[in-house]
């Protein structure tokens, strides 16, 4: 199993997501909960394109964390 950081960016009138570990793999959707459907559809998608070309799936790297400045 392969698990990647998705990062979800809220945009004047819709939802953006994309992964830094897949590039190119991103999704839109008119709500946070439609984007990220949409974003594991994508990651599915992408995923299974690699393995029809023979690539290897990378493994995630990336991580978040939220930082508190006052």
């Amino acid at each position: 199993m392969h698990r990647f950081l998705i990062v979800f960016e809220k945009a004047d009138q819709n939802w953006a997501a994309y992964s830094p570990d897949l590039p190119g793999c991103v999704a839109t959707g008119g709500t946070r909960e439609e984007t990220e459907d949409n974003m594991r559809e994508a990651v599915r998608f992408h995923v299974e394109g690699l393995r029809e070309e023979g690539m290897e799936v990378p493994e995630g790297h990336s991580f978040a964390e939220v930082f508190a400045v006052s």
